[in-house]
């Protein structure tokens, strides 16, 4: 029988937790609690931690609302995140024991559940998947596309793209690396508010608190052009994956393609380090799963094609 015990926020297993994690098959650094938990007054925290024999073999980032668990409504994904012994068997075995502690303990009704897209799996890490449907019954209720460049396989810039390369080299444009971010948000949120009346997921605050706690896979690249910041990505990069986790350009740099040539150099630059995936993220519309066509138009001229972003619920 698998043992489930809720995550208690003890020093002992802050440390478990995130020891763990670094060396699961499937975790990132998004799974370590000093990223979880930058923003854990927004949550009402439920993470659970799996036991067998007294061996941790699985953790799940969790929060309740109501009567629901949630995996994780403050993450890009958070799925169940499994040791490298931790076999297809014992997956489906925690699954029922998982549920059965959920309905006859905890008196939750319902799963809401992010799974993590295979590119950042170490090692093949989709018995979870198997047992959403073998055990659990789980259905897919949100499937986001995200557009990924397999570096080593790279397709070509379309001629669109390849025009904006041009357009910038023209005007000696270069690329740097920052650590800081604020001229990045001064363009992102005057871009988020002027065309969408919101504001970053992270306020400029959070950002430089999560880049201290990680400064190797949280990094800034700027187009920078005759002295000014025309545009910029801040990149989430772990286990051979770099993310864009926020694009923004100025009106200047939408002009003189800023963000095409800062794309170009950034996948020659992860190409030859040796990394696998370049994943420009989702293009999908907050209030649906609908396709943003301009959106994924752009990512696509890059070379990206689709991997999914899956979200299941099961009743209990």
């Amino acid at each position: 029988m698998i043992e489930v015990r809720q995550y208690q926020f003890s020093s002992r297993e802050f440390d478990e937790w995130n020891t763990f994690v670094a060396q699961s098959k499937n975790g990132t650094f998004l799974i370590d609690r000093r990223y979880m938990d930058y923003h854990m007054e927004r949550f009402t925290d439920c993470s659970l931690m799996f036991y067998s024999k007294n061996k941790l073999i699985a953790v799940l980032p969790a929060h309740r609302d109501d009567y629901t668990l949630y995996s994780h409504c403050g993450l890009s994904y958070g799925g169940l995140i499994l040791s490298r012994k931790t076999s297809t068997a014992q997956v489906c075995e925690l699954f029922g024991d998982l549920n059965y502690c959920l309905r006859e303990i905890y008196s939750f009704k319902r799963v809401v559940y992010k799974s993590i897209p295979w590119i950042y799996h170490n090692l093949p890490s989709e018995e979870p998947l198997y047992a959403l449907s073998k055990v659990c019954k789980a259905q897919i209720i949100s499937r986001d596309v995200a557009s990924v460049v397999m570096l080593d396989r790279r397709l070509p810039l379309t001629e669109l793209r390849r025009r904006g390369v041009k357009k910038a080299m023209k005007v000696g444009m270069k690329v740097v690396e920052m650590d800081d971010f604020a001229p990045f948000w001064d363009i992102l949120e005057a871009n988020l508010m002027n065309r969408h009346h919101t504001k970053p997921v992270h306020s400029l605050a959070e950002i430089n608190l999560l880049k201290s706690r990680f400064p190797q896979n949280i990094r800034l690249f700027m187009a920078l052009s005759e002295g000014d910041f025309v545009g910029g990505t801040v990149l989430y990069i772990d286990r051979g994956v770099a993310k864009t986790q926020y694009i923004s350009a100025s009106d200047k740099g939408r002009t003189i393609g800023a963000l095409d040539f800062l794309f170009n150099r950034l996948l020659d630059k992860f190409a030859n380090e040796g990394y696998r995936y370049f994943d420009f993220g989702t293009s999908n519309f907050k209030a649906s799963d609908d396709l943003h066509e301009s959106l994924i138009f752009q990512k696509e001229g890059f070379g990206g094609r689709a991997i999914c972003y899956d979200t299941y619920e099961w009743m209990l």
